[in-house]
């Protein structure tokens, strides 16, 4: 299968999912048949986000990246973190990668929790970058970046300077947090393309469908909310089969916008849900 930087090379718009490891072990069965379904909607590549399985139980990223690349025939980008890691442990995950055959990670310093202690040996997510680079060659590292700044970042332009640092340590790809305006998205591209990163650029759009996720989800993650967003939410919020429908022809609208604005990929948020990723995807598959 093609490598995720040969996919960007080779595809106008590079159309990828994201899929989080479960808690519990007994919840894997049913991920493995989600996941099943959005193999169908051909994705370029499905990323999996951070899970350390093991004792504290849950299942870890290495076995879903596994079962997404050996079983499915899926490409995974399995995400790695600085926070609660060091070069040895580091290694270690790298290692449990390669021999599941996985050669693309996305290099992330992760959120503070008291779970996980500040890194000794990564202090930014561009350091674990260039460790992968200079220990681990035949890896492709991939980063993040945010459309309306991280939020400890003191301005949207000194953030996206520093994209310079991921760009110098060998990544071959962004992908963006979420986001609900996509004129965020538009100013921020603009912004890193001054500002001489060349990577391209995966916009990230999550579908909000169900009510638990505006608090959870929109409260969180520090993004704007666009008139029509809060109007949506405003007028449906207790009317759940209105909401799900109304969140996912949002999304498609947001990302019909992002494909033919001419969005170098665009990358579902889909919280596992395959029911949500086929309805988004049956709006957006003509584009693509």
């Amino acid at each position: 299968m093609p490598t995720i930087a040969e996919t960007f090379q080779t595809k106008r718009c590079v159309f990828s999912i994201e899929c989080f490891p479960p808690k519990q072990t007994t919840n894997f069965d049913k991920m493995k048949q989600n996941l099943a379904r959005m193999r169908d909607l051909r994705p370029d590549f499905i990323s999996v986000t951070f899970g350390a399985g093991g004792t504290a139980g849950g299942v870890s990223t290495v076995e879903v990246a596994d079962y997404l690349q050996n079983t499915l025939g899926v490409t995974a980008l399995a995400h790695i973190l600085c926070m609660g890691s060091d070069k040895q442990s580091a290694a270690a995950l790298l290692a449990a990668l390669e021999k599941a055959g996985v050669r693309d990670v996305l290099t992330l310093r992760g959120d503070r929790t008291p779970l996980r202690p500040e890194s000794a040996d990564f202090a930014h997510a561009s350091d674990l970058a260039a460790f992968v680079r200079d220990t681990a060659p035949h890896f492709a590292t991939h980063g993040a970046c945010y459309p309306e700044a991280h939020p400890e970042a003191a301005t949207l332009r000194q953030d996206v300077e520093n994209l310079r640092y991921k760009q110098e340590a060998g990544v071959s790809h962004l992908l963006t947090q979420l986001f609900f305006d996509n004129i965020c998205y538009y100013r921020f591209l603009n912004l890193a393309r001054r500002a001489g990163i060349t990577l391209p650029v995966s916009a990230g759009v999550m579908p909000i469908v169900r009510r638990s996720q505006i608090e959870r989800t929109v409260a969180l993650s520090s993004a704007s909310l666009p008139a029509a967003f809060t109007r949506m939410i405003s007028r449906w919020q207790d009317d759940p089969e209105s909401l799900y429908k109304a969140g996912i022809d949002y999304a498609v609208t947001q990302l019909r916008d992002l494909i033919e604005g001419g969005a170098d990929g665009i990358h579902l948020y889909a919280m596992n849900d395959a029911d949500v990723a086929a309805a988004v995807y049956d709006g957006i598959r003509d584009l693509l």
